[in-house]
């Protein structure tokens, strides 16, 4: 009974990491700019569902301080909510979008 638990969980983990690059593919093939507000949310839950923890590396300090305080602000959830939060907003964000 557990082997068959994480196997369902295995392959709902291996469904989720297919979503989340198809929606990270999606928004590099975008080729209009997105709403700053827009980008700053996708950075924070990519960094997050990618476990990238680097420091941000703009040229300009503001830039690294919105892009700071955007990952401080999702510290608290784990990596598949950040990979699954990701896929909501870019499916979310397509949708509306004119």
């Amino acid at each position: 009974m557990v082997e068959k638990v994480l196997l369902q969980k295995s392959m709902t983990n291996n469904n989720l990491d297919i979503e989340f690059q198809e929606a990270v593919d999606r928004v590099n093939a975008h080729t209009e700019p997105f709403p700053a507000d827009f980008l700053l949310r996708l950075y924070a839950y990519y960094k997050k569902a990618t476990n990238d923890y680097g420091q941000p590396s703009s040229k300009k300090p503001i830039i690294n301080a919105f892009k700071t305080n955007a990952l401080f602000q999702i510290k608290d959830i784990t990596q598949e909510e950040a990979k699954q939060t990701y896929i909501d907003l870019v499916n979310t964000y397509f949708l509306y979008r004119k």
